[in-house]
């Protein structure tokens, strides 16, 4: 399963409705961001039984505020 991008709309039912569900927590200006997107792209296609979400902290800042996210990239 390839990673989904997850919004306000969306992040509550993701988390309620899977077992295991991994959430990197990015933006596009973050070099580590980029730098590990490649590694969580490909877990997520070796572990079909996990959810693997990505929230853009710049495009869901009310989301990321929610969570707590102080520093990027945060895996959850």
């Amino acid at each position: 399963m390839a990673t989904i991008d997850l919004t306000e709309d969306t992040f509550e039912s993701a988390v309620t409705d899977h077992d295991i569900v991994l959430v990197d927590w990015w933006a596009g200006w973050c070099g580590p961001c980029k730098m590990f997107a490649p590694t969580f792209e490909a877990a997520s296609e070796k572990n079909a039984d996990v959810l693997f979400g990505k929230v853009d902290t710049e495009a869901e800042q009310r989301l990321a505020a929610a969570a707590g996210i102080q520093s990027i990239p945060t895996l959850m």
